[in-house]
């Protein structure tokens, strides 16, 4: 087999398969090109917190083998791959990004990496993420923030801080991520990569540490759509393990890619950033430009509209924060002071969430549900912004959590698939996203529309400028500090009695961190019950089996 080139670590994953079918690249070099790639980059951007060298060397040569014997097992073998530091993995303990271990933490693959590892994939490492796949940016914690290689002093996005950089800086050819509220969609807006946030249902969770029962899922991220589609291809399916899924026809996610969208309904959610999110005229207009490309591409446009990202935002916080606090309740009463600031500003405030809450936020959820139908029957796809622009990491507020909406969440409430690719770069040099969504079980169809328009445009051409040798630049600013002063005596209190009934025992920091977000949480909860209806309104979680 021939040597890698200097430029392998640019590869695609269906480039690379290509090179590996055809014997011209070594599954063995490449992944020792990757490793000396990560040793020499990596310092600067922190994207790996357990590298897997030694057991992907043994996994390349196994490929190799295999392949040079005419056993090929499909375009992902000799591949390598990363991983979110929230999936389990028989090669390396799973941190989760924090100091707190996770009580159920087993020393075993996760559904979809075994999957990935009988396609003949090799992981090469645990990737960064914000602790237990929820928190931001935490400095005081044992690994390092992750950066942005478009420029290491900017945020990464988050949760799946890791994967999104390793995959923009050419350290790795994918990696695997997951999407409660926007996890994958984000990094990959900040970082200019692919994202795709697969239907509900369609991959499985199991051996994945959870957030959120009802929101969670898994996803690939990689430089391009196809290279997408190929990994949803391996690891997309019925797992039984999983509660969530379920059997469902599993089509050709790349051979659907070549269509076309000639023809193809896409309703363009313009009010989110022409009225509701802060989003700068660069912004703006690379998402009309985006919107002019498709309508070159023969898709039919229009307008649309969905409710605000203000509702969607307040639904997805109740329900997601309530079984994110049930998943953590013991070591929160243990050894609450151990997590990180940013995770906590979000967790303690769920104390404040109660059974009739949670009932509600669901009651809603299922009523977005219902009301996305009609537009699924108007349209294909529906366009709207991912993230502009990539801001300081010192910049990041924890309480952002609370008060800014952001257009990622409303794919998760209604189980729907949702890509982000690249659609520009800010004067800086920055990424601009652009999210494409479909109903529920639509995820060839949203991939399809993605792949066109990667191929219509050049954004995926670019690369981030990095200096051997360097090394991470400090973060100048401190994050800000904890302010509950805007909060009343009656708030805090209340806010005190429902931690203590939860049993936590909060010094004086952890109540501060408490009373400075309750005011927010205590907003969301009135907001929901104006939606209040009928007793007889159910909830999502109350499911019904099809007429047989």
């Amino acid at each position: 087999m021939k040597a890698t080139e200097d430029d392998a670590h640019w590869l695609s994953v269906a480039q690379a398969s290509a090179l590996i079918q055809a014997r011209e690249l070594s599954p063995v070099e490449y992944v020792e090109h990757l490793v000396r790639r990560i040793q020499t980059f990596d310092p600067q951007l922190h994207s790996f917190i357990t590298p897997c060298f030694d057991s992907a060397r043994q996994r390349a040569r196994l490929a190799e083998a295999e392949i040079m014997a005419g056993r090929s097992r499909g375009p992902l073998h000799g591949i390598p791959f990363g991983v979110k530091d929230v999936y389990e993995t028989a090669d390396a303990v799973t941190t989760s990004g924090s100091r707190v271990p996770y009580a159920g933490a087993r020393r075993r693959d996760a559904a979809i990496v075994q999957r990935l590892h009988a396609a003949g994939a090799l992981l090469l490492g645990k990737l960064a993420t914000h602790e237990f796949a929820h928190g931001g940016p935490s400095p005081e914690l044992p690994w390092p923030v992750a950066r942005n290689p478009w420029s290491t002093t900017r945020f990464t996005g988050g949760s799946s801080s890791g994967s999104a950089a390793a995959v923009a800086a050419g350290l790795l050819p994918a990696a695997l991520g997951t999407d409660t509220g926007g996890s994958i969609r984000g990094p990959a807006s900040y970082c200019g990569i692919a994202g795709f946030l697969p239907s509900a249902g369609l991959v499985s969770r199991a051996g994945v540490v959870p957030n959120s029962y009802t929101l969670d899922h898994c996803g690939p991220m990689a430089r391009t759509v196809e290279d997408c589609a190929l990994l949803l291809q391996a690891i997309a399916g019925h797992d039984p393990s999983d509660g969530n899924s379920f059997v469902q026809p599993i089509p050709d996610y790349r051979a659907g890619l070549h269509a076309g969208i000639e023809g193809l309904r896409i309703g363009v959610l313009r009010h989110i950033w022409e009225e509701e999110l802060a989003c700068s005229a660069e912004h703006r207009r690379a998402l009309d430009e985006t919107v002019a490309t498709l309508r070159g591409l023969g898709a039919r446009i229009a307008d649309a509209r969905i409710r605000s990202m203000r509702d969607y935002l307040d639904v997805k916080i109740v329900i997601g924060e309530s079984e994110i606090f049930s998943v953590h309740h013991r070591q929160l009463i243990e050894r609450a002071g151990e997590f990180g600031r940013d995770f906590l500003t979000r967790i303690l405030p769920a104390v404040l969430f109660q059974s009739a809450d949670y009932v509600a936020a669901s009651r809603e959820q299922r009523r977005m549900i219902a009301q996305m139908q009609a537009l699924h029957a108007r349209f294909d796809v529906l366009l709207l912004p991912g993230f502009g622009a990539a801001g300081p990491i010192s910049a990041q507020r924890s309480l952002n959590f609370w008060t800014h909406a952001n257009p990622h969440a409303v794919a998760n409430l209604i189980g729907a698939p949702s890509l982000a690719v690249c659609c520009g770069f800010s004067e800086a040099g920055l990424p601009l996203g652009v999210q494409f969504m479909g109903p529920p079980l639509s995820d060839q169809t949203v991939l399809r529309v993605g792949h066109a328009y990667e191929r219509a445009t050049d954004w995926r051409s670019r690369r981030p400028m990095l200096t051997a040798g360097a090394t991470a630049p400090a973060l100048t600013e401190p994050l800000a500090a904890t302010d509950p002063s805007a909060t009343d005596a009656e708030t805090r209190e209340l806010a005190l009695r429902l931690a203590e009934q939860a049993g936590l025992r909060l010094d004086d920091t952890l109540q501060a961190i408490l009373f400075e977000a309750a005011p927010h949480a205590l907003a969301m909860r009135r907001r929901l019950h104006r939606h209040d209806g009928s007793v007889f309104d159910e909830p999502a979680h109350v499911f019904r089996l099809p007429e047989q």
